[in-house]
């Protein structure tokens, strides 16, 4: 087992550790590849300028949104990359759109961008196609804090239907009010209503013609909504570590920004063709403090035209 070396993280050794631990060519996503492109529509909720000034979030608009699942390279058990689910979502028209990026589990796999950077190199396959065992629980050993997000997802696996799944931002949001108060706030995006079952009760199922039939059916049941929620922060809130969650996250005080309807299927390209940033936020959200928000936007950036 070769020793871990300090390593120092770019946009691009992001991206090409991540293709190579998956397996993926330079055209496919470098993650969350299999995915189905939708569209909808975002209503406010009366209370949505108590957070945030956003005219994302304040304002009806058309939503851009992208449902996607991930699995670790050979598995949980083998590699701790858990199996999540994904919903990017891009809200706003021209002059105040917001991207948003949230996922099955409340948490990041890596504090830091180097750190991010080693995970994904433990679990590049060697030459015969196998992962190091050893390496990676070596890894985990001396970085206790990257196995946060697989033991949430161990013990909260996501529904079978990603119409069925809460979705967490990982990140600290400093949002202003309209009485220009700014606190930290974190997004949870609960599902609205109806069960978690796939058609064919293939629980877990990933493959996008299941994808996208399941979601096929429950959009002509119009079922598939979602609450956009603002998780309010309390004094000595962890803001920098995006591999903890906040004290009693679970039971803070929230507050519904408004509600999302997936209304149809779009084509891929549709998606495929930009990419949802997470750093395109309208005035009235800021930026998070962390390291590993600032290396993402760089990083999709990068991935999407490798892509092209």
């Amino acid at each position: 087992m070769a020793p871990f070396s300090p390593v120092t993280a770019t946009p691009a050794s992001i991206v090409e550790a991540l293709q190579a631990a998956a397996g993926h060519s330079r055209q496919a996503r470098t993650s969350f590849a299999t995915g189905q492109c939708v569209r909808g529509t975002y209503v406010p909720s009366d209370r949505a300028s108590e957070i945030t000034t956003s005219r994302s979030f304040t304002t009806p608009s058309r939503v851009l949104a992208r449902f996607s699942a991930s699995g670790g390279v050979s598995g949980t058990a083998d590699t701790g990359w858990p199996a999540l689910r994904g919903f990017s979502f891009r809200l706003g028209s021209n002059g105040h759109r917001s991207d948003m990026l949230t996922q099955s589990a409340p948490v990041h796999y890596a504090r830091t961008p180097d750190q991010m950077l080693a995970f994904i190199k433990a679990r590049i396959p060697g030459p015969d196609g196998r992962l190091d065992a050893a390496r990676i629980a070596a890894f985990a050993a001396a970085n206790p804090e990257t196995r946060h997000q697989a033991d949430y997802v161990a013990a909260n696996p996501p529904a079978a239907s990603c119409a069925g799944t809460i979705y967490w931002g990982v990140h600290s949001f400093p949002a202003t009010n309209a009485e220009g108060e700014t606190r930290f706030v974190k997004f949870r995006i609960n599902p609205i209503g109806g069960d978690a079952a796939l058609t064919d009760n293939k629980a877990g199922a990933t493959s996008a013609g299941l994808l996208r039939e399941d979601l096929g059916r429950r959009i002509a049941a119009r079922d598939v909504r979602f609450s956009v929620m603002a998780l309010l922060d309390r004094p000595g809130d962890p803001t920098m570590d995006v591999t903890i969650r906040w004290p009693g996250e679970d039971r803070r005080e929230a507050v519904r920004l408004g509600t999302i309807v997936i209304t149809r299927i779009e084509p891929n390209a549709t998606c495929d063709g930009t990419v949802f940033d997470p750093a395109n936020l309208a005035d009235g959200i800021g930026h998070p403090p962390d390291e590993i928000f600032a290396a993402r936007s760089a990083a999709y950036r990068f991935a999407l035209t490798r892509r092209r």
